[in-house]
């Protein structure tokens, strides 16, 4: 039975108190998803992180959990790219501990390396030396997730991204859309047969576990030359990408995926997104692979 999961990147904009309490207040609100947002440092107890696990877990809220940004595996220097792995692996022990299912992580940049290629295969070499560590410390719990990048200089195309998971133990991709509008210049993410292609290959390549679910992120984006720049409201119609299209092309392949709101109104752009979501279920606009009465789009 397909089901989608929403919910935002960090803590609610709506919610006031300890983070440990937010599952509690999704639920309330009609979400069932939450990244935790780690990205300028780990900075959080083993007590706080098992509290935040068992809220979840009371709510049924699927918890992921967002790296740090100071991370550059394909960097040339030494104390960079230790500085880095360092940085992911805290995030590993921290989703351990909350019971996190994926650590989503930008894994650096072309900058310095004659070739793409090259770049990517130093990411690699440093994943698995991460690996190696996790299982050595027993953090066995969540799976390592690249995500695809916004800017044409980071690791994190789709091709990147594919490269990367396929080579490591049990690592999932995390599929930005705005991104991957934003470092294509806007010229990609345009139709429901973009989307397909790219959730059909990553099923294709590295299996159906990685659809079940799916880790995603939305929002709409402004770019510029070199890619990404500011992320925006769903409801500004001057950017894209769209999010309907990324909604029928779920269910018309019937994956179960998870969509993290990364709009700058976090919940509010969660719950328009189900909101939309329902809106093509009843219009009958597009063959799902399940019926509406089938297709779990979060609860309420």
């Amino acid at each position: 039975m397909p089901k989608l999961r929403f919910g935002p990147a960090g803590k609610p904009l709506g919610f006031k108190g300890p983070m440990e309490k937010v599952p509690g207040y999704l639920h309330k609100i009609g979400l069932d998803a939450l990244e935790y947002e780690a990205v300028r440092g780990v900075r959080v107890s083993k007590e706080k992180a098992c509290l935040l696990g068992e809220e979840a877990a009371k709510y049924d809220i699927v918890l992921s959990m967002h790296a740090p940004y100071y991370i550059n595996l394909a960097s040339k220097e030494k104390e960079k790219i230790e500085a880095g792995r360092r940085r992911l692996f805290e995030a590993m022990r921290a989703s351990h501990w909350m019971n996190a299912y994926a650590v989503v992580f930008h894994p650096g940049y072309y900058k310095g390396w004659s070739s793409k290629e090259i770049a990517v295969k130093k990411v690699v070499e440093q994943l698995r030396k991460l690996e190696d560590e996790v299982k050595n410390q027993g953090y066995t719990g969540p799976w390592i997730a690249p995500e695809t990048t916004g800017k044409d200089s980071q690791v994190g195309s789709v091709d990147d991204i594919i490269e990367i998971c396929s080579s490591i133990g049990k690592c999932r991709p995390a599929v930005d859309w705005a991104h991957l509008y934003a470092r294509n210049q806007g010229r990609y993410i345009l139709s429901i047969d973009d989307v397909i292609k790219v959730i059909d290959r990553i099923e294709k390549e590295l299996g159906s576990h990685t659809v079940k679910p799916l880790h995603t992120h939305f929002s709409k984006i402004e770019y510029g030359k070199g890619g990404e720049k500011t992320h925006h409201t769903l409801r500004e119609e001057e950017y894209g990408p769209d999010w309907v299209i990324v909604c029928k092309a779920y269910l018309i392949t019937g994956i179960d995926a998870v969509i993290i709101s990364e709009s700058p109104i976090l919940e509010e752009d969660a719950l328009y997104m189900i909101g939309l979501c329902r809106e093509v279920l009843k219009d009958g606009s597009i063959k799902a692979k399940a019926t509406s009465s089938k297709i779990i789009i979060s609860p309420g």
